[in-house]
């Protein structure tokens, strides 16, 4: 059955052209990226600041660091980089050659540089990373140190051509069902313990996730003993930089993260530029990108391959996301390509303190559970706002092509039974509060998917419907399912083509649902 959607109405909003085709290419010491990528924005941004470094450059060899692969080169690495920040800044160069290490902390003024063919591997030995007062999942909590890790630190890099190996098997757990029965086998020959299909590499790894009743913080550890026996289980992010300032990754490729890989939080002015990660698709909580409550940021011309979420935006977890009241505002996502993950874009669970002024164009999706995915819940609060997606190209996506879910309850689609989800649905209506979530002002333009499980859902809050967007120039063959809208208000679709076996268009508890011209309500 086609679908043609034109509607006759004209957008309040004029969206805007799209002639520069150019991809920014970021540079060292220079004060901002291809000004092609700020021309055509629909909000003002200020240009992302550049890191400046001195010209100076230190080799790791030089601080006793050996590439056999066993020795672990942690104080060498740390060494070099305490010394070239302490002398003002400059380069720290990590040539060709197996390194193992623990953790690395970068310091300000630093850029650390990897030659082609140079890998570094991270231990996995757990005694290796400290337990560390952090925050996780949008809560403050505590977690294992990082891999690799800075805190309040100004002009830092990590560039170059080299791998940046997290171990990351040695502390996920594995559920059964995302392996096949050979790898399965596998993975109970290497040890650990398994509870209801799913594995843990240690038992305090599995004691540690029954000490979490909601998504993987633990509650009811109190003493330093008790945090030392769920170690396995504080499954720190690769890369993890806090309240940074003028930040460039580049080049590189991270892989094989313990949780999330990039998490940069509370940071302003980052680039990302070029880099690839790498995560299996099994692999729990294994994100690529997690841009939480960060200012000014391009994310550019990289590929992302992930088992959970690919490019996520976030910004806090209920009340201490709010208390910390920071949103991601004023990034720009471009040119980027995702191969797997839950989501090819994602803004959400976690967005209590707000997100706004994201422009996301020109990335492709090759498989990923859900193409542009935005989720939260109540008790959450925060606005999400001012969001602008163009040109977008996915196939092979057994879930929506785009979702909007104010009901999540933290599975993956299609890991969630519609029981499950109707029961959460069928909870007394609150009144609305600091704790309600709203996304709003959303416009999404120029969108092709082919092979999909529904085109579109729209399943907002009874007390905060989704409000305000328009959609614009889409088309979608081979869906099994058309286009829901629940809960939602002012939402316009355009020139919009979906090929379904299933039911076009649904339309239920919805106000000025404008289709061809026709605007639907309930």
């Amino acid at each position: 059955m086609n679908f043609l959607v034109r509607s006759l109405s004209v957008l309040v909003l004029s969206l805007f052209s799209f002639a520069c085709t150019s991809n920014g290419k970021s540079v060292v010491n220079g004060e901002s990226t291809d000004s092609c990528l700020y021309s055509q924005l629909p909000f003002e941004m200020p240009r992302v600041v550049q890191p400046v470094f001195p010209d100076y450059e230190v080799n790791i060899k030089d601080f006793g660091a050996v590439a056999d692969g066993k020795t672990l080169n942690t104080e060498a690495i740390n060494k070099a980089i305490q010394k070239v920040s302490a002398r003002g800044g400059g380069k720290v160069i990590i040539p060709q050659g197996l390194w193992l290490t623990g953790p690395i902390e970068l310091q300000s003024n630093v850029n650390l540089y990897t030659e082609e063919n140079s890998l570094i591997l991270f231990s996995d030995n757990f005694n290796d990373y400290p337990i560390i007062e952090t925050s996780f999942e949008g809560l403050e909590t505590r977690r294992c140190q990082s891999p690799i890790s800075a805190v309040n630190a100004e002009n830092i890099a990590i560039t170059g051509h080299g791998v940046f190996d997290g171990a990351g098997d040695s502390w996920r757990p594995v559920k059964k069902g995302k392996m096949t029965e050979s790898q399965w086998k596998s993975l109970l020959a290497s040890g650990g313990v398994v509870e209801n299909n799913i594995w843990y590499p240690t038992e305090g790894s599995l004691k540690g996730a029954k000490a979490c009743k909601e998504f993987n913080n633990p509650e009811g550890i109190e003493t330093e003993e008790q945090w030392n026996e769920i170690r396995p289980w504080l499954r720190p992010v690769l890369l993890s930089l806090a309240k940074c300032k003028n930040v460039l990754l580049k080049g590189v490729t991270f892989k094989n993260s313990p949780s999330w890989c990039l998490h940069p939080l509370s940071c302003e002015h980052i680039t990302i530029d070029g880099v690839k990660v790498f995560n299996p698709w099994y692999s729990q909580n294994g994100d690529a990108l997690d841009l939480e409550s960060c200012t000014n940021a391009l994310v550019i011309n990289n590929v992302f391959d992930a088992g959970d979420d690919a490019i996520c935006i976030k910004s806090g977890k209920d009340e201490d996301g709010r208390k910390r009241g920071e949103p991601c505002q004023n990034v720009i996502v471009k040119n980027n390509v995702v191969l797997h993950g839950h989501g090819g874009f994602v803004v959400g669970s976690e967005m209590s303190g707000g997100v706004k002024n994201i422009y996301v164009s020109d990335c492709t999706f090759l498989g990923t559970d859900v193409g542009l995915r935005f989720k939260s819940t109540r008790g959450r609060g925060g606005v999400v706002e001012n969001i602008h997606i163009h040109n977008i190209n996915m196939i092979d996506i057994p879930h929506e092509a785009l979702l909007f879910d104010l009901f999540y309850g933290g599975k993956a689609a299609g890991e969630e039974t519609a029981e499950e989800l109707a029961g959460r649905m069928k909870a007394e209506v609150p009144p609305v509060t600091e704790e309600t979530p709203a996304f709003r002002d959303i416009y999404i333009s120029n969108v092709t998917a082919r092979g999909v499980g529904r085109a579109m859902f729209f399943n907002g809050l009874p007390e905060m419907p989704i409000r305000n967007v328009h959609i614009k120039d889409v088309t979608v063959s081979r869906a099994e399912k058309g286009i829901e809208i629940s809960q939602a208000e002012n939402v316009t679709i355009e020139n919009t083509v979906v090929e379904s076996e299933g039911n076009v268009l649904q339309v239920k508890n919805s106000k000025h649902v404008t289709v061809n011209g026709k605007t639907y309500q309930e």
